[in-house]
């Protein structure tokens, strides 16, 4: 077999939600869950109603469990990154250097358009970050200035009851 028809093979291939769940550690209810809140598109079934997943559905799954283990994501932040995602993944794939350059400007706002949105939400989460980020830096330099205080008075006491008494 060649590179082209492993490649062919790879795209058409489909798993049943039990496969997937393994390979992206997430549960069958989650996979649900997903479907449900539209952060998938329902996939494809058998004849029984048993749901068919594409390479492209886990590797889907496995970003949205990026962006919500890792980054701290909710999931409609998900949806808006993996929605932004799709359509400029959808756009490269369908550019064609041949198109009459309005048309070619036209798709290229839009994937600006889906990559500005996801930099309002990288922004937006790195934003309430740094906030958190300095709230703790502010506790820590609070509780380790009681510290010191709590250390100094320890080495008065110390130094008092080390001191001869005098009659």
């Amino acid at each position: 077999m060649n590179a082209n028809a492993d490649t062919v093979d790879s795209a058409l291939a489909r798993f049943q939600i039990g496969e997937v769940a393994d390979r992206t550690g997430v549960t069958q209810r989650t996979l649900r869950f997903y479907e449900e809140k539209g952060l998938l598109r329902p996939p494809e079934r058998m004849e029984g109603g048993f749901r068919l997943y594409s390479e492209n559905d886990v590797t889907r799954i496995g970003y949205i469990k990026q962006l919500q283990d890792l980054l701290g994501f909710t999931l409609s932040e998900i949806k808006d990154m993996v929605e932004a995602e799709e359509l400029q993944q959808q756009m490269v794939s369908t550019r064609r250097p041949d198109r009459e350059l309005p048309e070619r400007l036209k798709r290229s706002d839009q994937i600006l358009g889906a990559l500005m949105r996801q930099l309002e939400v990288v922004d937006h989460k790195v934003e309430h970050l740094t906030l958190l980020r300095e709230e703790i830096r502010a506790k820590v330099a609070r509780v380790t200035q009681r510290r010191t205080e709590v250390l100094n008075a320890m080495e008065q006491e110390r130094a008092v009851t080390a001191e001869p008494e005098t009659v």
